[in-house]
């Protein structure tokens, strides 16, 4: 579940280090979702974990979970097509294995507004993600997490490649 603590750019701030920081003591910690690219954000103020800048910020945050007797692992989170142009660094159309609507609304700076149909991902674009996700992850470890996580549920982009991939019945040559 997303804190919404991040600064505008997607740079976990002094807010989340103390958040996670005051949690600590509860062993291992794994946090909201960080996403792993621009098109992975789907929401406002949610950090990211693919430039520098976050890392520096990541860095922070491990920094106080590990002083506070904690253990921290980075959730990588791709929302697909659970996202609004609005919301993204670069204010594109989300994408998706498939051009297909959720549905639903999203929170915007404006307010409530609908989800557009997104773009669908080409062969190559679903392998220049994967790399995304290498490199976030090593991202997290250069942050000083001491794991990551990939979210994988509530629509958002893993689980709609997996479920396109077992429709296809393609699910035995799935490697990421």
């Amino acid at each position: 579940m997303t804190r919404s603590r991040a600064q505008e750019d997607g740079t976990p701030g002094e807010l989340a280090a103390l958040y996670y920081a005051q949690r600590a003591s509860l062993g291992l910690l794994i946090t909201e979702g960080a996403q792993p690219s621009d098109d992975g954000q789907g929401y406002l103020k949610t950090p990211g974990i693919y430039t520098e800048k976050h890392i520096e910020g990541w860095k922070k945050v491990t920094s106080a979970v590990h002083e506070a007797g904690g253990y921290i692992y980075i959730q990588l989170m791709h929302v697909g097509r659970v996202s609004h142009p609005d919301n993204t660094p670069h204010h594109r159309q989300p994408v998706a294995p498939s051009a297909i609507a959720p549905g639903v609304e999203a929170f915007t700076a404006t307010g409530m507004q609908h989800i557009p149909v997104p773009r669908e991902l080409s062969k190559e674009e679903i392998q220049t993600t994967i790399q995304d996700y290498r490199k976030a992850a090593a991202a997290a470890i250069a942050a000083g997490a001491d794991g990551v996580e990939i979210h994988g549920a509530n629509g958002y982009l893993i689980t709609n490649l997996l479920e396109k991939i077992q429709t296809r019945g393609e699910m035995s040559r799935v490697v990421l």
